[in-house]
């Protein structure tokens, strides 16, 4: 099976990374799935009942700074 990959980084207010966070979470919680476009190609990813869910929190120094939320099934 082809692997399809998204890494998608983009400056952004926190008001409009929260929305996108909950764009997805709404998704996740209607529909059983996620849709993603890239290329002219849609992809939709179906999420099982159940998921691992990782949050990682990096505080550095020079106030570069991580939060990563990972699901994972």
């Amino acid at each position: 099976m082809e692997l399809f990959d998204i890494d998608d980084t983009r400056r952004m207010s926190r008001e409009e990374a929260a929305a996108t966070l909950r764009t997805l979470a709404d998704a996740m919680a209607k529909n059983n799935s996620v849709e993603f476009y890239r290329a002219g190609r849609r992809i939709t990813v179906r999420i099982p009942d159940e998921v691992d869910l990782k949050v990682e929190v990096e505080v550095g120094d020079e106030g570069d700074n991580e939060l990563e939320v990972e699901l994972t099934w």
